[in-house]
């Protein structure tokens, strides 16, 4: 069995992502590993074309400081330090992005995030992020519903 020591988490800052990042962070203690959070800024040609020409000021700007400021709050200083974590925001195509950071940092052993996302036509439309990762990442990807999840650990503290 290979060595997990670097986990990378993306997160969309839902409910699902937390419990993603949360279970990362088990298998980090578990495994010694550090952690990798990354939130993609989604930007279709549409919208960045219509922020061009109308939205006020450094409008894209803010919104990847706002991202930044909810990304810092995922992790507390403590769990900063003790996974060693590496927080990035990066615009673009969630999969895509995801893809070349994977690309980009060969260390990371591991992918974990949660299956929920969008639904319906937009699924059918551009697909699923999760499938795109697991299809094309050079490492394994742990999925989970975060529903059936989030029952597995409300069953564990009843216990």
């Amino acid at each position: 069995m290979q060595a997990v020591n670097s986990i990378l988490v993306p997160t969309d800052f839902s409910e699902g992502s937390k419990r993603a990042l949360a279970y990362a962070m088990r298998l980090a203690d578990a495994f010694g590993a550090s952690l990798h959070v990354i939130h993609v800024l989604e930007e279709s040609f549409a919208l960045a074309g219509y922020l061009e020409l109308y939205a006020p000021g450094d409008y894209m700007g803010a919104v990847e400081q706002q991202a930044r400021v909810e990304l810092d709050a995922e992790l507390t200083a403590d769990q900063k330090s003790r996974y060693a974590a590496s927080l990035v925001v990066r615009t673009g195509s969630s999969a895509n992005e995801i893809l070349a950071y994977l690309g980009e940092h060969r260390e990371i052993d591991l992918v974990v995030m949660a299956t929920a996302g969008r639904g319906g036509v937009a699924r059918f439309m551009m697909g699923s992020v999760t499938d795109r990762v697991v299809r094309a990442a050079p490492c394994p990807v742990v999925t989970f519903h975060p529903r059936d999840h989030a029952e597995t650990e409300a069953g564990d503290r009843a216990a």
